[in-house]
């Protein structure tokens, strides 16, 4: 007996497949999938159950693959699911004697009597497969990792790409009674009422663009767009400055086309009101000096992250942004700009294609970090082409490179300044000198429209234009500015300013006590 009892178990162990690629036999559950697969045979809706977690590939024996696939077809065409079905669609298949004929189908069928468990069956299943795809990943990275051919940083890009898909092809999130969604919505509305201001996100620091938009949303992809010379960075810039500078509210810039020193530049010129040809030169007016001593506190300390990494993939953002979030708690992320990022590690067919798996990703990150992210995007040179006021209007139709764009944003922001085109009057007779229009195309939230803002390029900074301070700015420069020289009053920088070191290469010292500048 006990001699026919070791001669079965032989059979048994020669009837499994056995995989030593890797010295070891693969994670697996033999016994499990027939399990799950016999339920199906013997419950009309349990593949609805389980549908969304297993594939054919999820099974480890090719035969349950095969049935597995069998039974997906009948199900998807509505048909019944039986072993006497799932028999005839095998032989039409041509996989019938594959997996072993009408016996094989009739020993899975008579292998459970209730599919009370496959949902648990089938979580099993699935565990194992992804256990098997994380060794077969790991494999494939080891093995390139040997070959000195092979670049690093391009694997390293690789491997997260791949690492990236394997992760959303196994993410599966569960419904969500309406119940505690209510709460939550509630619970915003209460906050809102609770705020004079009405704001319910991160607030532009721009009044009327605040009143149309209740500030930055959580979880929404917004999209600032214009074409060269429009000025989207000044605008984002100027967004970051009354965000992180005046309200301090933690954010992350992503920078792709300037480095962390240049944006720090053109940051101190916005604060400062000084002309960033100055900042470059150094050559500062005594009341410049003076300006920048006093108004650089107010970027000191500000909670703003800047990361200038050249060719920044998707994938490297989304492991930045989380450890943004988790270390500093950020509130919103902005990059500059959309198309200057790349999906390495993938494959595709054209740039479209690219951009529009960028696009979908930067919108999954938002939801996934429950934070307002703000993309700028070029245009097209559709809008060049076109004559008149309306003609020179950006459309959601110029954006570049991918309709995916329009499509995944919650919010489509153009910057237009039509003084650019020599149009200096708009059609309700308002003027146009050093203004911006900032166009609200694409709302999902609330409602579309134009809001005018003050456009200051030499300080590339953009304001509202009723605030008040503007009649009290202090007088900029002191003296005309012949080729690139300056004359006027004393441009050397005052020595006795607190906190200058004549010896730091004219600029003043941050005081004392304020902790590292966050940048």
């Amino acid at each position: 007996m006990a001699e026919q009892d070791n001669t079965n178990k032989r059979r048994q162990r020669r009837q499994q497949p056995v995989d030593n690629t890797y010295g070891r036999l693969q994670p697996q559950a033999l016994d499990v999938e027939k399990a799950v697969l016999g339920a199906l045979m013997i419950d009309k809706d349990a593949y609805a159950v389980i549908c969304e977690t297993l594939r054919p590939e999820s099974f480890y024996e090719p035969r349950n693959q095969m049935v597995y696939a069998a039974i997906r077809d009948l199900s998807m065409a509505e048909k019944p699911v039986d072993m006497l079905t799932v028999t005839e669609q095998l032989a039409k298949l041509g996989t019938l004697d594959e997996v072993g004929g009408p016996a094989y189908v009739a020993e899975l069928s008579s292998r459970v009597a209730s599919s009370a468990n496959i949902e648990y069956h089938a979580n099993i299943v699935a565990q194992k497969s992804l256990a098997r795809q994380l060794i077969s990943f790991a494999s494939v990275v080891e093995t390139k990792a040997f070959d000195e051919t092979i670049d690093v940083e391009d694997l390293m890009q690789e491997a997260e790409g791949s690492l990236f898909e394997l992760s959303q092809r196994n993410m599966k999130k569960d419904y969500t009674a309406i119940d505690p969604v209510i709460s939550q919505a509630l619970k915003v509305i209460q906050t809102a009422a609770a705020n004079t201001d009405g704001l319910t996100g991160v607030s532009t620091g721009y009044y009327k663009l605040d009143d149309l938009t209740s500030g930055w949303q959580a979880s929404d992809l917004v999209i600032i767009a214009g074409r060269p010379a429009m000025g989207k960075t000044s605008f984002a810039l100027s967004m970051a400055k009354n965000i992180a500078a005046d309200s301090r509210v933690p954010m992350a810039f992503f920078s792709l086309e300037m480095s962390n020193v240049q944006l720090v530049n053109r940051l101190i010129s916005n604060v400062c009101e000084i002309q960033g040809s100055k900042i470059l030169n150094g050559q500062l007016q005594r009341d410049e000096w003076e300006r920048l001593d006093k108004r650089i506190n107010n970027l000191l300390g500000a909670p703003l992250y800047i990361d200038d990494t050249p060719g920044l993939s998707v994938f490297e953002l989304r492991t930045k942004a989380r450890r943004l979030v988790r270390e500093h708690g950020v509130k919103l992320i902005m990059i500059d700009y959309l198309q200057l990022m790349n999906a390495n590690g993938m494959r595709f067919s054209s740039r479209q294609e690219e951009v529009s798996t960028i696009s979908r990703s930067l919108k999954g990150l938002a939801k996934e970090l429950d934070i307002p992210i703000l993309a700028l995007s070029q245009l097209n040179r559709g809008v060049e082409s076109r004559e008149g006021l309306e003609g020179k209007r950006p459309q959601l139709s110029d954006l570049r490179e991918s309709g995916a764009i329009e499509q995944d944003a919650d919010m489509v922001i153009f910057v237009h300044r039509p003084e650019y085109y020599h149009i200096y009057q708009d059609d309700n007779g308002r003027d146009l000198h050093g203004m911006a229009q900032i166009i609200i195309a694409k709302h999902r939230k609330g409602a579309t429209g134009d809001v005018l803002l003050t456009f200051r390029g030499e300080y590339t900074r953009f304001e509202n234009p009723e605030d008040k301070s503007l009649a009290n700015r202090a007088p900029v420069g002191g003296g005309e500015i012949v080729g690139s020289k300056i004359n006027g009053n004393n441009n050397n920088p005052p020595e006795m300013l607190d906190g200058y070191d004549p010896f730091a290469g004219g600029a003043p010292l941050p005081p004392q006590n304020n902790g590292p500048l966050p940048f």
